[in-house]
């Protein structure tokens, strides 16, 4: 077993280091990033070093341990993912999977992987993302090149890849950490008391919520301003201080083993670095739980059950309510949460509000923190399942049925209309269900309401961008909230008055409903919301072969020769480091078997 790990985690790493390693060699001493926030090639060698030593010691240390998880929560999807001739992924599977990995960890919605709103057209890649432009312009130029041979990406390379964007975005944090060192009259340098420590904890998750508008440099009015939360108190403050004391508890217990009971407890900036690191990965999950409470509130406003509120009483909280939904009709209409269509009047779709841009709270340069998409939890349960890009209609009934979410049981019975929609599916492609296309995810929408949001093909991907509606723009004004309920309530007694005369001519003629007559009448499933677009996410438009590189001979085989002796010298590094850590005593050189190189 200890083997089959040593290597496996090699191979990671082998992949990882010829991407920050060649961004290290490419790079000038500093590469530019936003801000202050900068990598330098000597950090992301040592940090590469570090990472290498540690597997080498037999992969017990966290950076090993790390990428082994990563695997275990890509691989699945990796394999229901469909491939080029080659067995990897090609550009859009490699968009769906690093998109989906870090929405479904971490929250994050990344700048340059904001969803596309189902449309084919204008696809954005992963060497488009700003965070590898500013920081790592070698690794873009090798996903470039890997995208001309149309060669793609294997599975340690998705780890490797996966790795290095989170190292990247997770150097934001220690921006933002320094920035709370300084504002609260600190240096990074001298340790902090556990007082001390939670005051400039708390300074970072200020900073962070206030995302690029937060002011780095004037420590005056930020000390103002924390003394004027704290003392004003409340849930929000009181809960962030409570994730933040969780976070150094936490740190201590998985630390008890280092510290020294008899003296007390000091902290350096690399422990407040990783406690950091730890809430920057476990925030978004932490805030969450709001997204839970806010989709109860809706539910309690769906009058039938089909994940749709209508629009008057989305606009009709009372003064005591917790929530109060104030985005405008314009804006619900751009990101797919406005049904214009239900009998009875224009309704909000839960599913799509709640995923919408306007529930992302903090934004920082490179991603946003929204709400966790239960839907994408849902399909990678099917992708587990399945471990394949199509399944067979009744195969996928099957596997749905004993699906459940936070609002939906297991072992039901799915309605005939949506058996007969998936069929539909399947004859539209030939006998399979594609998992990443659009008609599925409709077919989800209906079978899981309340998750998964109705795929409405966007006429501008830009309005699901969070940088779009800054500045208070998604809100409608008071006075159209005020008049769209007000409509409600005279649609009410004018729909009243409607039943209690005909309940009168029903009476008067002896036509009313018997017991059983209601069940049936309950049971009743209305037409669906249906169209017939299709658009599949995560493949491309044509089979993939491995081709020759554009750009002339001469310049293929320069491009071969640089990143080949780039390859050599990282050959070279960890050849001696085996060599060094294998060498001496014959104990040293059994253990070391177990972790030859796979080269």
């Amino acid at each position: 077993m200890a083997k089959a790990g040593g290597n496996k985690s090699i191979a990671y790493l082998a992949a990882l280091s010829f991407f920050m390693f060649s961004s290290a060699v490419s790079a000038s001493p500093s590469v530019r990033g936003a801000g202050d926030s900068r990598i330098s090639a000597e950090k992301i060698q040592s940090r590469l070093n570090e990472a290498l030593a540690s597997v080498m010691r037999g992969g017990e240390d966290a950076g090993a341990k790390h990428l082994e998880t990563i695997e275990a929560h890509i691989w699945q999807t990796y394999q229901a993912l469909p491939k080029n001739d080659l067995g990897r992924l090609p550009p859009k599977g490699v968009r769906y999977l690093v998109h989906n990995y870090f929405a479904r960890e971490h929250g994050w919605v990344i700048k340059g992987l904001e969803p596309l709103g189902h449309q084919n057209a204008n696809v954005s890649a992963v060497h488009d993302l700003s965070v590898l432009q500013d920081k790592a312009p070698a690794l873009v130029e090798s996903l470039l090149e890997a995208r001309r041979a149309d060669h793609g990406l294997s599975l340690s390379d998705m780890v490797a890849m996966v790795a290095a964007l989170e190292r990247l975005i997770l150097d934001e944090s220690l921006t933002i950490l320094e920035a709370a060192y300084r504002l609260n009259l600190f240096t990074p340098e001298e340790p902090l008391s556990e007082l001390d420590l939670h005051s400039v904890l708390q300074s970072y998750l200020l900073l962070f919520k206030q995302g690029e508008k937060a002011d780095l440099v004037n420590g005056t009015r930020h000390r103002q301003y924390k003394n004027l939360i704290s003392n004003r108190g409340g849930q929000l403050w009181n809960q962030m201080v409570d994730f933040e004391s969780d976070a150094v508890k936490n740190y201590g217990f998985a630390n008890t083993h280092k510290s020294n009971p008899f003296e007390q407890q000091s902290y350096s900036f690399k422990a407040a670095s990783l406690i950091v690191e730890g809430m920057a990965n476990s925030y978004g999950k932490w805030q969450n739980q709001e997204c839970h409470e806010m989709k109860d509130a809706l539910m309690s406003m769906d009058p039938d059950g089909t994940g749709r509120v209508p629009l008057p009483m989305f606009y009709s909280q009372s003064q005591t309510d917790v929530y109060h939904f104030s985005e405008s009709t314009d804006y619900l209409k751009q990101v797919g949460a406005y049904d214009g269509s239900a009998a009875g009047g224009p309704r909000v779709r839960i599913a799509n509000y709640m995923l919408g841009p306007s529930n992302c709270i903090a934004s920082s340069t490179y991603y946003s923190i929204c709400c966790i998409s239960e839907c994408e939890s849902l399909l990678n349960q099917l992708e587990a399942k399945v471990q394949a890009p199509t399944a067979s209609p009744s195969r996928l009934v099957y596997l749905v049925r004993e699906m459940s979410s936070s609002t939906v049981d297991s072992h039901r019975e799915l309605p005939d209309v949506l058996v007969d929609k998936l069929q539909s599916i399947a004859d539209h492609h030939g006998g399979d269900v594609p998992l990443h296309g659009r008609l599925f995810s409709q077919w989800m929408h209906h079978a899981f309401p309340n998750e998964c949001p109705f795929p409405q093909i966007a006429e501008d991907v830009a309005a699901l961008d969070p940088r779009t509606w800054k500045e208070s723009k998604a809100a409608a004004s008071q006075e159209e909230r005020a008049k769209i309920a007000a409509q409600a309530v005279d649609d009410v007694l004018s729909q009243n008055e409607s039943d209690v005369a005909s309940l009168a001519d029903n009476v008067a003629a002896g036509l009313l409903w018997s017991d059983d007559d209601q069940e049936v009448g309950k049971a009743s499933v209305p037409e669906l919301q249906w169209t017939e677009e299709e658009v599949l996410h995560a493949h491309d438009g044509s089979s993939l072969k491995l081709g020759t590189q554009k750009g002339g001979l001469f310049g293929s085989l320069m491009r071969w020769a640089f990143q080949g002796a780039l390859l050599f010298s990282l050959l070279r590094v960890l050849f001696n480091w085996q060599d060094s850590l294998c060498g001496g005593s014959s104990k040293k050189k059994a253990k070391c078997e177990d972790y030859e190189l796979p080269f």
